[in-house]
């Protein structure tokens, strides 16, 4: 049981409806996750807004969602790891690249160059150098490419963060974890 229950139709506040109602558009249901920040209609805007800015930004949602299993996975979190593993597989990735992704993997070298990045700014905590951005720009990405998937990361560090410290109830299809938190 989540540490923090999910907002209902009736303890909903007006000022997270109508995000919800979006959130509920685009799934088709209203996930956990967002109906426990619904608490916070400043979290839940904060949240929301930031998938849909980086949705429509210049790193596809494949990409996206491959950095966000390499994040979940590093840091443990099965219910970002599980959600975005079906999202990576509805963006067209396979299940051998959503794996392989988990691991920070991939066969192709500009995706593998992203996900060693994402991770290095995991694990060192933002704390990357010089030439771990140049590696980036080797590979084929801009600028604007590094800084968005600077910002893949930090959008899913909120959201393992929120699912792990208010254990929130798993609402999709469970995929083991690689690796231990």
């Amino acid at each position: 049981m989540s540490r923090i229950d999910p907002v209902t139709e009736a303890t909903t506040k007006d000022a997270s409806k109508a995000l919800l109602a979006q959130i509920h558009g685009a799934f088709g249901a209203t996930p956990n996750m967002f109906r426990v920040v619904a608490h916070s209609p400043a979290a839940l805007a904060s949240m929301w807004g930031s998938f849909g800015a980086l949705g429509a930004g210049v790193i596809g949602a494949k990409l996206g969602e491959q950095i966000a299993v390499a994040v979940a996975d590093r840091n443990g979190c099965g219910y970002c790891l599980a959600a975005h593993t079906a999202l990576g597989r509805k963006a067209g990735a396979s299940a051998e690249e959503m794996k392989a992704a988990q691991a920070g993997q991939s066969a192709d070298p500009k995706t593998a160059a992203a996900l060693r990045f994402a991770l290095k700014l995991v694990d060192r905590r933002g704390q990357v150098d010089k030439s771990e951005v140049q590696a980036l720009r080797d590979a084929g990405f801009d600028d604007e490419h590094i800084v968005e998937i600077l910002a893949h990361v930090a959008l899913n560090l909120f959201t393992n963060y929120v699912n792990e410290a208010f254990e929130v109830a798993l609402d999709f299809p469970a995929v083991k974890l690689r690796a231990a938190a």
